[in-house]
């Protein structure tokens, strides 16, 4: 058999096992992003994933800008993603600042963070005055949801009428089942928003949920806020901070 016939045979047994194991690594993208927390929970399956090839395509429709950040972000993070075409659509009828937008803003913030509950917890806004009712399972976590909701842009104050409430055996309302690429999404969404670590340049990578973090903090300050950060994500086991502290 001649060489380059050879090499053409070789090439054409070869082709088949390609298509297999691109078709494979597709398929789990796919499926890694449909069952991933941010996108059951937070984008309530809202948003579509084709993967060929390792790009991914994303299609659909959200409420808000950063919703559409965190689906590509969320995709991102998974293994063999070569590249993210989003193609989301940002659609809604609730003005940005509104009352209706400040409610919205503090149930997906109480999706994301750990030890609150945003399945029994009932938020109401009225001309940016935030009231909060149902239960709570101490009083730490009805102070912590308070503290969530204070933080969110516009709220002028808080009434915090949620109920301490003793949990029924086997009741986990908050401890849900996290994914790596879910919490690496949160955590870097979370160094992003806020107005003191929003500038810092930092790597976040996790692996069985514990974070790892590397960059560069300007104070030792700026760094353990970077850690209590990570640390307030859902999921999070624990946080491992590398970053450089400038001298």
């Amino acid at each position: 058999m001649k060489t380059h016939t050879r090499i053409a045979f070789l090439l054409a047994a070869a082709l088949p096992v390609a298509l297999f194991a691109s078709s494979a690594t597709d398929s789990r993208i796919e499926d890694a992003a449909k069952n991933s927390y941010n996108y059951r929970t937070v984008l309530a399956d809202c948003v579509s994933v084709k993967s060929n090839d390792g790009v991914v395509t994303l299609t659909g429709t959200v409420q808000d800008k950063d919703d559409k950040a965190l689906a590509e972000d969320t995709v991102g993070n998974l293994p063999g993603v070569v590249s993210v075409d989003n193609q989301i659509m940002v659609k809604s009828d609730i003005p940005e600042h509104s009352d209706e937008w400040i409610a919205l803003k503090i149930r997906g913030e109480l999706l994301v963070k750990s030890n609150v509950s945003a399945t029994s917890t009932k938020v109401d806004v009225k001309d940016g005055v935030v009231t909060l009712t149902g239960t709570v399972q101490n009083s730490a976590q009805k102070d912590l949801t308070e503290v969530y909701a204070k933080d969110i842009d516009n709220v002028k104050s808080v009434t915090n009428d949620l109920v301490v409430k003793a949990p029924a055996p086997g009741d986990s309302t908050i401890d849900v089942a996290m994914d790596d690429a879910s919490i690496t999404s949160q955590v870097k969404y979370s160094l992003l928003s806020h107005r003191s670590t929003s500038a810092l340049s930092t790597k976040v990578v996790t692996e069985n949920a514990v974070v790892n973090i590397s960059g560069v903090a300007d104070t030792d300050a700026e760094k353990a806020l970077v850690t209590k950060l990570a640390e307030d994500t859902r999921g999070v086991k624990s946080v491992v901070n590398d970053m450089t502290v400038k001298t």
